[in-house]
């Protein structure tokens, strides 16, 4: 790591405006992690294709001396993603691929005067691979359906790793990105429990960031491991529909720019609820809401609304 940038020194109120812009924007990691039903079982060779799209906007609180004021943001964010179940060694293993597409606009008041600044474009791909260590084995439907009906609780659980690809659009002499120029690795531990029509499920995760050497103005880009728990609690029908609500907690994750560290450690709090619907037999509907604040003065508080068609064969 070397000494920080003489750019970066010149101009340190408006690069840390950015750059905190940047970290709290709705795409990050952690907001994005926020997913109920994650841990479901399904049979082996079933294929699940979705498209969501969701809205999120919020306010962005900076430390005072910056003279940051009336920040806000508006996000629009759209996803195509992927899905199959398969069987690794006798247990159920499942590929998720996301492909995002965004559209941001962020406004405020620097010194007094307005800025403000938009983004449109491809944001970073994820691909997530995880496997039922413990729980149920895995089953072709036939089986699957037998399982269930002679098992009204089981208890499973299962091991994850994500990883965020570097494909984003990403600029070097801009500030604010929709792509990250690092990957973003998480490994991530969940257990599941089902109660008749209940099912409880806990999530811990950890965000590994690579580094960003080519990050604004020729600086290096840092960051530590951000920690998260999840928890939801899931409701299901009798005729198909469920319903979830939801909350996770988010810490750790301080940057540095070119070495200098920046105190902006994350204190997050996420919480929501949704609720999925059937159309037809292999086909449904999924709408929710998602609440973020921090806990600290500096950080990103948000409300975010989505919903989403999903199609399994």
């Amino acid at each position: 790591m070397g000494s920080m940038n003489p750019w970066f020194k010149r101009h340190q109120r408006l690069a840390s405006m950015c750059l905190l812009m940047f970290l709290c924007a709705p795409s990050t990691a952690f907001a994005q992690d926020f997913e109920p039903r994650r841990w479901t079982q399904l049979p082996v060779g079933t294929n699940v294709v979705g498209v969501g799209y969701s809205y999120t906007s919020g306010e962005i609180d900076f430390n005072p001396a910056l003279r940051i004021e009336d920040t806000k943001f508006d996000m629009h964010t759209a996803v195509l993603g992927y899905a199959r179940y398969l069987a690794v060694f006798g247990r159920t293993a499942r590929i998720d691929v996301k492909l995002p597409f965004q559209s941001g606009d962020w406004n405020g008041r620097v010194n007094g005067q307005p800025a403000s600044t938009s983004r449109t474009g491809m944001a970073d791909p994820e691909l997530r691979f995880s496997v039922n260590l413990i729980g149920a084995p895995a089953m072709r439907l036939k089986e699957f359906m037998k399982f269930r009906k002679e098992h009204e609780s089981t208890t499973s659980l299962g091991l994850a790793v994500g990883l965020r690809l570097p494909l984003g659009e990403y600029s070097s002499d801009k500030l604010i990105n929709l792509g990250e120029n690092r990957f973003t690795i998480t490994p991530q531990l969940g257990v599941l429990h089902t109660y008749r029509r209940w099912s409880f499920e806990l999530t811990a995760t950890t965000f590994f960031f690579t580094d960003n050497n080519n990050f604004f103005s020729g600086n290096d880009l840092e960051q530590d491991p951000i920690l998260a728990l999840q928890a939801h609690v899931v409701k299901t029908f009798s005729w198909g529909p469920w319903i979830a609500a939801g909350v996770a907690y988010g810490w750790n994750g301080e940057t540095y720019i070119s070495g200098q560290p920046l105190g902006d450690e994350k204190n997050k709090l996420l919480y929501g609820v949704s609720f999925g619907v059937p159309i037809a037999k292999t086909q449904s509907l999924r709408v929710g809401y998602l609440r973020g604040d921090t806990l600290t003065d500096v950080g990103t508080d948000s409300h975010s609304v989505f919903f989403g068609w999903v199609w399994r064969f």
